[in-house]
C-alpha cells in the first residue's frame, strides 16, 4: 500500500471512529458541476452525446481525471433510441462540487427537498458561482427536459428541443439551480418550467444561457 492510500485509510477510519464524514481527497472530489458555458447554439448540443463529451471536456480542463461524465438530460424515444431519464444517467452518488462540498448523497436525496443545491453550492467546473435571479444577466434556466423525479415529461410535447439537436422550434424544460424565481415549479432545480424557444436568443431571454448539469456516474 502506497503512503498516500495509508493516509487516506488512517483518516477515513479516524474519522469514522469520531462520527465525521468520510475523507475524500480534494483532487478527486468534484462529482457535480454546471457547465461553464453552453454550447453557443441554444438547446443544440449535438444530441446527449455531445452533451456528454462537453461535460467531459470542460471537467479535463478543471483538472478532474478518472470519471465518467454524464449530463443530466432527459430524451424522447425515437426508432433508434428507448426514451432516456437524466437520473438513470447518472449513478446513485454521493456528489460533490468543485469545492468538496457534498450536494447530494443519494438519487432520492438528490430528488427530494433535503438535497443541498442553489446558489452557493451549484458551481461550475472552476468552482464559480453562476448568476441567478436579480443578477445581470440573470442565467439560472438549467437544461434538462426532466420532470420533479428527473425523468422524461411525457405528455405528448417535446420538452428536449428535439432531443437536444434543434436551435430553433419547441422549447426545452429548464431548472432554476438558484432555486427561486417564476413558473410552474420555481424552487425547483430541475424542472421549474418550459423555455420560450430553443435558440440561444431564447434561452437568454428566459433567463438563462444554454448551460446544464453534469454529473459523474461512477
Amino acid at each position: 500500500m502506497n503512503k498516500k492510500l495509508m493516509l487516506a485509510s488512517a483518516f477515513a477510519i479516524s474519522a469514522a471512529a469520531t462520527g465525521c464524514t468520510t475523507y475524500v481527497p480534494a483532487e478527486d472530489a468534484m462529482s457535480f458541476f454546471i457547465t461553464s458555458v453552453g454550447s453557443g447554439d441554444g438547446a443544440n448540443l449535438g444530441g446527449l452525446r455531445g452533451a456528454d463529451r462537453h461535460c467531459a471536456s470542460l471537467a479535463r480542463a478543471a483538472g478532474s481525471r478518472g470519471k465518467n461524465w454524464v449530463a443530466y438530460l432527459s430524451a424522447h424515444e425515437t426508432a433508434r433510441s428507448p426514451r432516456v431519464n437524466a437520473r438513470e444517467r447518472i449513478g446513485f452518488g454521493p456528489w460533490y462540487n468543485a469545492n468538496n462540498v457534498e450536494v447530494a448523497s443519494t438519487l432520492n436525496n438528490l430528488h427530494s427537498d433535503f438535497m443541498q443545491l442553489g446558489k452557493e453550492n451549484s458551481l461550475t467546473e472552476n468552482g464559480d458561482m453562476v448568476n441567478g435571479r436579480g443578477d445581470t444577466p440573470n442565467q439560472h434556466d438549467i437544461l434538462t427536459g426532466s420532470s420533479l423525479s428527473g425523468r422524461l415529461i411525457d405528455d405528448g410535447s417535446n420538452h428536449t428541443c428535439n432531443n437536444w439537436t434543434s436551435n430553433d422550434e419547441g422549447s426545452a424544460q429548464v431548472g432554476h439551480f438558484d432555486r427561486t424565481g417564476g413558473g410552474a415549479n420555481p424552487t425547483s432545480w430541475n424542472s421549474a418550467h418550459g423555455s420560450r424557444g430553443c435558440g440561444q436568443e431564447d434561452l437568454v431571454a428566459t433567463g438563462g444561457a444554454g448551460y446544464f448539469y453534469c454529473f459523474a456516474n461512477d
